[in-house]
């Protein structure tokens, strides 16, 4: 118990100490070279129109959280579940990962404007711009928890003669949950990405405009330093995603992520 301040102490201010320094020189830039507040805003620009358009920040910041959040939970269903028959069924790893993986290569930002123009702008499509992204790292971590299972351990349960179900249940799941949190880490800062990029194209065709539509918006209008404000609260719910899956794994999961 006596470790633990000091072992928070030392994740935490490190890189408090490394922004604290890389925002001092960014101020400092920005009066020693007089740059035009339309090209780069100072820090405290930045801060200023945070405060004056907090509310409209914090109702974009919700709607692309929603995007997000709804994107990743189907993320870890579909991934999870794909993961498992692709695991299970070698003909349909052969077959379909190749292209699982050749999609996943695929810019994202080529692909949103196809998905908006199926789909329609809106939610929906926001939501499907957000699985396009983050689906790939959630499959390939319970593929490879699935396939790193100790033979020994397979061979125990065939002689204790635990069915399908069993083995699925007891062996597999338990194995699998370390690679599962570590590849619903990546994709919660992915499906960040995926919604900002889907509200960058679809965004000016809704009622409500979530962070990716506010960002480009305000750079159009010379207003760099909102632009900025926005993106530092994109950042920051990413960070909130990240920090929410590290929770589990270091929560209610941590006696299965040891590694």
């Amino acid at each position: 118990m006596k470790h633990k301040p000091t072992r928070s102490i030392q994740l935490i201010v490190p890189p408090l100490v490394v922004a604290g320094l890389l925002l001092s020189a960014w101020q400092l830039t920005v009066w020693v070279l007089h740059v035009k507040p339309y090209l780069l805003p100072g820090p405290t620009s930045v801060l200023a129109a945070m405060g004056r358009g907090w509310w409209e920040l914090l109702i974009a910041a919700l709607l692309t959280a929603r995007c997000a959040v709804v994107g990743f939970l189907i993320c870890l269903v579909a991934g999870t579940t794909l993961g498992l028959l692709f695991a299970h069924f070698p003909f349909l790893r052969r077959g379909l990962y190749p292209y699982a993986v050749f999609f996943q290569t695929v810019p994202i930002i080529a692909v949103a404007p196809l998905v908006i123009n199926w789909l329609g702008p809106g939610f929906t499509s926001i939501v499907a711009v957000v699985v396009i992204v983050g689906l790939f790292p959630v499959m390939a971590a319970v593929v490879e928890g699935v396939l790193s299972v100790d033979y020994s351990l397979r061979e125990l349960f065939r002689v204790c003669q635990a069915d399908r179900w069993q083995v699925l249940w007891k062996l597999e799941l338990p194995a699998v949950i370390p690679f599962l949190v570590t590849g619903a880490r990546t994709s919660s800062g992915l499906c960040v990405i995926g919604a900002i990029v889907g509200e960058f194209f679809a965004g000016h065709s809704t009622r409500a405009h979530g962070l990716g539509y506010i960002i480009p918006q305000r750079i159009q209008w010379l207003k760099t330093d909102e632009a900025f404000a926005a993106v530092f609260v994109a950042v920051g719910l990413g960070l909130l995603m990240f920090m929410a899956v590290s929770a589990a794994r270091n929560g209610p999961l941590r006696r299965y992520c040891r590694s």
